[in-house]
């Protein structure tokens, strides 16, 4: 008997209802097991905010890593330097004054014969707290002007342009030791204040510039459209998006006034006996550089550590946070 050729309509035709459902069910579990549905493209996932990319970014950054480790380490033994130094730094011995390494002191002593590795932490918690609270306050006062100047414009921007261009032109030591010169406290708080009045008007024209750019945005402009105060503008619309670059710049600034701090208690205007500092510990090595230079190895070893991990955290912020880099 001759064999009938094979025809695919027939072949097909020939399933009957009980084949067409089964290509269906198959179908569909196809499409079932298959990830976002029919063209595959894979689960939607939920819109990421820039800081959440941002968090991302810098988890997976080695620079922020270690550089966050390190200020860690330091703000513990600001809050309890007697975690690792049980002496105390005001206690002297003049009969071991200058004297090397030894067991108990692997820093040595001093010119006074205090021990150099007590001091050194001790003058972490000085040098931490200058550069957190002047930090703090040059980033609310700048921000709030600059923030204010840029959204409501007008002869308030203006004024506050001049005046910005007035403390751009006062050198920042000079200053220090014209204004310092004449204050007899013996805390921190005139250091920082006189910080904090030089240093606002840099923070305040980077908010000024990231909330004009942030008001042109149609989000602001809808929002405006359907009736926001200008309040809810600034605080839920306009300052969420525009305090990235301030705190990109207050991160590497922190590690500048910690470097200033230490500078003008070098000069002799800054912090003052018997506080503890870096900068009163290197000047006072100064003059036996030549004979003791672990006097001023260590301490100077220590500022220059804590203002590279400030500066390098705040490059690690600026890279995560600025969308140009990406």
């Amino acid at each position: 008997m001759p064999e009938q050729p094979f025809e695919p309509d027939r072949a097909i035709a020939g399933t009957g209802a009980g084949g067409a459902m089964d290509l269906a069910t198959s179908e569909a579990e196809t499409l079932e097991k298959t990830p976002g549905g029919p063209e595959g493209t894979g689960p939607q996932e939920k819109p990421r905010s820039l800081w959440s990319d941002a968090w991302r970014d810098l988890r997976r950054n080695p620079v922020f890593i270690i550089s966050a480790l390190v200020i860690l380490f330091l703000i513990v033994i600001s809050l309890w330097p007697s975690l690792i130094a049980s002496g105390n730094p005001l206690k002297c011995n003049l009969a071991k004054a200058q004297e090397g390494s030894q067991p108990g002191h692997p820093f040595g002593y001093d010119g006074q014969g205090c021990d150099v590795y007590t001091r050194t932490v001790y003058g972490t918690r000085t040098s931490v707290t200058v550069g957190v609270l002047a930090t703090l306050g040059v980033a609310i006062f700048g921000s709030v002007l600059g923030g204010l100047a840029g959204f409501f414009g007008g002869i308030w921007d203006s004024i506050l342009s001049r005046l910005t261009d007035i403390f751009f032109a006062i050198p920042v030591v000079l200053g220090g030791l014209v204004l310092l010169s004449v204050v007899t406290s013996n805390t921190v708080w005139p250091v920082i204040g006189f910080m904090v009045l030089l240093g606002w008007p840099q923070i305040s024209r980077i908010a000024r510039g990231s909330v004009i750019t942030a008001k042109q945005n149609d989000y602001v402009q809808a929002a405006r459209a359907l009736g926001a105060s200008n309040s809810r503008l600034l605080l839920r619309h306009i300052t969420p998006n525009a305090v990235a670059p301030v705190i990109v710049v207050a991160t590497i600034a922190l590690g500048t006034y910690i470097s200033l701090e230490a500078t003008l208690s070098y000069l002799g205007v800054g912090l003052k006996p018997p506080t503890v500092s870096w900068g009163i510990d290197i000047s006072s090595a100064s003059a036996y550089i030549r004979n003791a230079p672990h006097m001023l190895l260590w301490p100077a070893g220590a500022l220059a550590i804590t203002v590279l991990a400030f500066i390098m955290l705040g490059d690690a912020v600026r890279d995560a946070l600025d969308p140009k880099l990406r």
